[in-house]
């Protein structure tokens, strides 16, 4: 065990890189939009949360290495696209990875529990962040000579401690005096030469203190690096769930099975059975595709909670079991390619949109899961079955970022607009171009490079959509500074300029 001092110390150590991981956020994030200092930010959390580790402590579990570089390689793709959904998934992504690399720093494993350990681990994590922060701020502070009451110095220390105090409280006063009388101001800037802003200075402190607080509590779960276990209580109470009966499980999915599979026998009669099935009962493929992929997406989710409850509570896991499970899983999968012949249909019908991209990304994403499902229930491994869907979704997350969803979505309705011959019958060749270019700046740049190229009248939409963007990037103060550093940012503005200027010469 730690010795009293050696405590103090360290506590000190977290204190400090907690105020300079404060400072560096209000320095990266106020007054900059996101880009390359999100990156930064990760970097600094989780370099903060290696140094301050307990040495004593066993290193992260294989099955944890990858949590690091993982989440920093989400926060790096912030810094490349320009998509704002997929900014924002890098982010939430980024910051759950972050926080297990720093569970696993503290010599916790975390992938090798179970979901409710691992649920367990988020939640006293989050409220160290909370709540924790006290100590080492407070351990940091008694550490300067200067704030301690009994210190050395005579007279000095004194005077030096209340001038300490005092200086944010001149510098409030001289704000608020400076915005208040013209003539205060000009001489206040004449001799400090400074550009007085009372908005911006009690944001970045609020900032700074507010990141210092929730990392300083980050890294004291880090240093303690202990496992205070589960409450036996907790443990019993689990232990002494209500069970459900195999003979009512095997029932519920049986009935299930049956209704599942009436429905997937009316989809091989009409839908994967030939344009001219339909057309013959009067419907066209698009008008038949045009609703139900939502809801066909939503009876796939609550299959998959509905195998996870059972696998949870059933009593006993009966051959009958077993194969109704896995029966209602392989439906689910023939219901998923339902939904996804419909969305296929409704695509080359009327175009792509990003709600339509990521629909389609669920679509496949519990079609992995479905095949995860099954092979986890046939060898009794349904516990690891979320882990599993973990590791898929940052596969999914990571193949997003290659793949860039809105330049995706561009180029497929712009390929649409100059070759209609692709649009299914029934279908419109209709090409928003706004709607393209408010996507963000990945989709910008696709607009961008196939102006040239579009006809008539959309030639000139694009044209205006890109002047559009020039004026809001022109007016977006906060993308201009380095800190927002953004690929996609600089090549689309880059891009459009030259285009533009192209334009108005043709």
């Amino acid at each position: 065990m730690s010795s009293a001092p050696g405590m103090v110390r360290n506590a000190t150590a977290i204190g400090l890189a907690s105020l300079a991981i404060g400072l560096l956020a209000q320095f990266l994030f106020v007054d900059a939009a996101l880009g390359i200092n999100v990156p930064i930010a990760t970097a600094a959390l989780i370099g903060a949360g290696w140094m301050v580790r307990d040495r004593s402590t066993p290193r992260p579990r294989w099955p944890d290495a990858w949590l690091a570089p993982g989440a920093l390689t989400l926060s790096i793709f912030v810094a490349l696209r320009g998509d704002g959904t997929l900014v924002t998934l890098d982010i939430l992504g980024a910051m759950a990875l972050s926080g297990a690399a720093l569970v696993s720093f503290g010599g916790l494993g975390v992938l090798e529990r179970p979901v409710a350990g691992v649920v367990a681990l988020a939640g006293r994590l989050a409220v160290s962040g909370v709540i924790a922060g006290k100590r080492p701020l407070a351990a940091m502070m008694g550490a300067v000579p200067l704030l301690r009451r009994r210190t050395g110095g005579g007279h000095v220390a004194p005077i030096l401690r209340g001038l300490l105090i005092a200086a944010p409280l001149v510098i409030l006063f001289v704000i608020l005096f400076a915005s208040a009388d013209a003539v205060f101001a000009r001489i206040a800037g004449d001799l400090l030469n400074w550009h007085l802003d009372l908005g911006s200075l009690p944001g970045r402190i609020a900032w700074t203190f507010v990141v210092a607080w929730l990392a300083a509590g980050l890294l004291m779960f880090v240093a303690r690096g202990e496992d205070r276990g589960i409450d036996p209580r907790a443990v019993a109470a689990w232990e002494g769930r209500g069970r459900l009966g195999s003979a009512e499980a095997v029932t519920v999915l049986v009935v299930l099975d049956l209704l599942f599979a009436g429905f997937v026998a009316l989809q091989a009669a009409y839908l994967f059975g030939g344009r001219d099935t339909l057309e013959a009962g009067g419907l066209t493929y698009a008008d038949y595709a045009r609703h139900g992929f939502f809801e066909l997406l939503g009876a796939a989710f609550v299959v998959g909670g509905l195998v996870l409850a059972m696998e949870t509570f059933v009593r006993s896991r009966t051959r009958a079991y077993l194969a109704a499970t896995i029966g209602l899983v392989a439906l689910t999968l023939a219901v998923l390619a339902s939904a996804f012949l419909r969305l296929r249909l409704y695509q080359d019908a009327y175009g792509w949109t990003e709600l339509r991209f990521y629909v389609l990304a669920a679509i496949i994403w519990l079609a992995f899961g479905a095949l995860m499902a099954i092979i986890a229930v046939a060898t009794h491994r349904t516990r690891w079955l979320l882990h599993g869907m973990l590791v898929v979704s940052v596969v999914f997350g990571m193949a997003f970022n290659i793949i860039g969803p809105v330049r995706f979505i561009a180029d497929q309705n712009i390929e649409r607009a100059l070759h209609p011959e692709l649009i299914a019958p029934g279908g419109k060749a209709a090409l928003d171009l706004f709607y393209l270019a408010s996507l963000g700046d990945d989709a910008v740049s696709a607009i961008a490079d196939n102006v040239c190229t579009l006809p008539g009248g959309l030639g000139r939409d694009a044209s205006a959509a890109l002047k559009n963007h020039v004026v809001e990037l022109a007016n977006d103060h906060s993308g201009k500074a380095w800190q927002a550093w953004n690929l996609s940012r600089e090549r689309a503005r880059d891009v459009r300029l030259v285009t533009i200027c192209l334009l108005s010469e043709r």
